[in-house]
């Protein structure tokens, strides 16, 4: 039987300051998505875009978590599309939009497992903020915080199950830029952290065998790739990109390793931005690794 994959756009652009994000799920198809995970034997169902507001139309409430109750209330439509997904059998592919999303994929996924899970964050940053410590107020640097249940009254929203994650089962892969807040919350929290340091003394493939053994377990596996990891030469079109990422065949490495594992049941891409991008190569790439973490090999 050929695999299930449900594509669901997030063109949200309110958890950072630079436009463009929003119009990266439609540069990701426009890229050739769906051709390609058919090719690779994926049968393909897209499900369109959650609807997101656009910033000039919104009040900024507070500064400290900026425009933080439109996000929840695009989060909770987005988790209600990722519970159905995951019900019905098929393996949920978000398409950002900023990594605010994460909110809504991971608390979507908690609930159709009833249950917190394990996720690997592929990314330049932690986004383990919390609105009091932010230093830019931007929710994009909160998700993977607010998932693992940090500053719980900020986040409370009735469609989402939070937190949605059991940090003894959280693996951040790439990193190479923390925010002070950050970098206390990691020297104690049971969370691994692989930074591009370890990486390049150890390699990637020890760093995903070893990220993957971390998030196994009950309830689900998740992986979000955030396209900042990579290197902006090879990811030019991000909005906080951060020289000394991963390389082209790190990335894919990394993606090669997340489909033989064969415990990862979804995947989320994000932060992919056009109008910072040279010819679409952003949202190229993003197809291809999306395809390697989705089981495409070279032979």
């Amino acid at each position: 039987m050929r695999r299930a994959v449900s594509i669901i756009g997030a063109p949200l652009d309110l958890g950072q300051t630079r436009r463009g994000v929003d119009m990266g799920p439609s540069a990701i198809r426009y890229a050739g998505l769906e051709e390609r995970l058919i090719e690779i034997g994926l049968t393909v169902a897209d499900q369109g875009n959650v609807i997101a507001p656009e910033p000039e139309a919104i009040a900024l409430v507070d500064e400290r978590a900026r425009f933080l109750p439109e996000i929840l209330r695009a989060c909770a439509e987005l988790a209600s599309l990722v519970e159905a997904t995951v019900r019905k059998g098929a393996r949920p592919l978000v398409l950002g939009g900023d990594h605010s999303i994460a909110l809504g994929t991971l608390a979507g996924l908690a609930a159709a497992a009833g249950q917190p899970g394990g996720v690997i964050w592929i990314d330049a940053h932690g986004d383990l903020n919390t609105p009091e410590a932010s230093p830019s107020g931007n929710v994009h640097g909160m998700s993977l915080g607010g998932a693992v249940g940090r500053a719980p009254a900020w986040f409370a929203h009735d469609g989402l199950r939070l937190p949605a994650l059991d940090p003894s089962r959280v693996a951040l892969v790439g990193i190479r830029s923390l925010d002070a807040g950050e970098r206390e919350f990691l020297r104690e929290a049971d969370i691994r952290a692989f930074t591009m340091s370890d990486i390049d003394r150890i390699g990637i493939e020890r760093a995903m065998r070893e990220a993957l053994d971390r998030v196994a377990g009950p309830g689900f596996v998740h992986v979000s790739f955030d396209l900042d990891s990579l290197d902006p030469e090879v990811a030019p079109g991000v909005g906080t990109p951060v020289r000394g990422g991963l390389t082209y065949r790190e990335a894919h490495l990394a993606c090669e390793l997340i489909a033989e594992s064969g415990i990862v049941g979804s995947l989320e891409i994000v932060e992919a931005n056009p109008i910072l991008d040279r010819e679409n190569t952003t949202a190229l790439t993003a197809v291809e690794l999306v395809a390697s973490a989705l089981g495409k090999t070279i032979i």
